[in-house]
């Protein structure tokens, strides 16, 4: 038997033996695999391995590649050549946003009478005609004309029901609830105010004077203050830093000033008053305290922090600053000119389209970007295959 063994060894074909021997080798790299990442398991529990990992990839990101020390000197000085065109470049593009700024100027005064028009139908101040009012929604297209007749009867019908108001109420309220980074400041209190906003106007520095615009928002009689108009001015600056001339991407909003508001007794929704109760060291008796803190708000917008002539600020008040220049923007290059598109959901429904793509763009730009400069050996020498616009025809 065992000889017989032997001889069906002897025939076995020296291919099959090498499939064993490969099956064999199979089977021990998953081992070595599985135990791998078990332990690779292990060590990403453990938050002190996780915290010195996180620390060395933070020493990584933006340390340069050694590419640049490693260029002959004559080379390098070319470089600095370049960069010396690069800073010549910043400042044609900073004149290139002066201009802009001037067009801007320019149509702001031609879309004013519409914007104007807008406000005085928003307040009553002005009825459209019925041509001014025609339009054909997309969900009209197919109906025939009898059902039109009738939903136009039921319509007519439901207004009869109703109270007649006046112009379209609320408004800016809806504008500002539609839109997230608004909807984000409001408070329950601040909306009873928001229903007297009737307008927001943006207005430009005049011709010749610094860079800055206002909004201005006006206000209907009310309650809550006196005032019937608004402001916040930003001011801005469209020229290369002289300290960091490579990082000018455009004109920047420096600072902004806010406006006084002149509450109604008891009626200023950016105070609040609370009580604390203090008990004393040595007799024991508690008294109860009452005190006036600042309050979540809207209207905290006319108030925003002063910027010191250093220009140096605190973590909070530079991301109050952050924030408040981001929302300034997004009302004069959104709000403001599209504001009916707000109120009726379609501008936020293109909004969000836009941002889906621009994200999904920017992650995979990143993530590429990211391999390469982060990377510490990077050598661009060692690309093998060049961008397709640097491949020779």
């Amino acid at each position: 038997m065992a000889d017989m063994d032997n001889k069906d060894q002897a025939e076995l074909d020296p291919a099959d033996m090498e499939d064993v021997e490969e099956v064999e080798e199979e089977e021990t790299g998953e081992d070595v695999n599985s135990k791998a990442r078990q332990l690779t398991v292990q060590m990403m529990q453990n938050p002190q391995i996780l915290a010195a990992l996180q620390e060395r990839l933070d020493g990584l990101v933006g340390s340069p590649s050694g590419y640049m020390e490693s260029l002959p000197k004559v080379v390098k000085r070319r470089v600095n050549a370049l960069k010396n065109l690069q800073v010549k470049c910043a400042h044609i593009e900073a004149k290139f946003y002066e201009e802009v700024h001037e067009l801007e100027r320019k149509y702001a005064a031609l879309y004013q009478p519409l914007f104007d028009k807008r406000s005085d139908i928003v307040k009553a101040a002005y009825e459209p005609t019925d041509e001014e009012c025609e339009w054909k929604a997309d969900d009209e297209e197919e109906l025939t004309e009898e059902m039109k007749e009738k939903a136009k009867v039921e319509e007519e019908k439901k207004d009869e029901e109703k109270e007649d108001p006046k112009g379209i109420p609320e408004f800016w309220l809806t504008v500002f609830k539609n839109v997230d980074l608004l909807s984000d400041m409001l408070q329950e209190h601040d909306e009873p105010i928001l229903k007297h906003l009737q307008d927001i106007k943006v207005k430009f520095s005049d011709q010749g004077q610094p860079m800055s615009f206002s909004l201005e928002f006006y206000f209907e009689p009310n309650e809550f203050f006196t005032n019937t108009l608004l402001t916040k001015t930003y001011k801005m600056r469209s020229e290369p830093d002289e300290s960091d001339p490579f990082s000018f991407d455009g004109p920047e909003i420096m600072g902004c000033t806010g406006c006084t508001i002149d509450w109604t007794k008891g009626k200023n929704v950016t105070l609040k008053t609370i009580k604390k109760k203090q008990k004393h060291k040595g007799r024991g008796t508690v008294r109860t305290v009452t005190k006036t803190v600042p309050n979540d708000s809207f209207f905290n917008f006319f108030t925003p922090p002063e910027v010191p002539e250093s220009g140096e600020l605190d973590e909070d008040s530079e991301a109050v600053l952050a924030a408040d220049f981001e929302i300034g923007h997004f009302i004069r290059e959104r709000i403001v000119p599209r504001a009916v598109l707000y109120f009726t959901g379609e501008a936020i429904e293109d909004d969000d389209d836009d941002y889906d793509e621009e994200g999904e763009e920017a992650d995979d730009e990143g993530e590429e970007e990211g391999e390469e400069e982060n990377d510490p050996d990077y050598d661009p020498k060692k690309d093998a295959n060049p961008p397709a616009e640097c491949k020779q025809q």
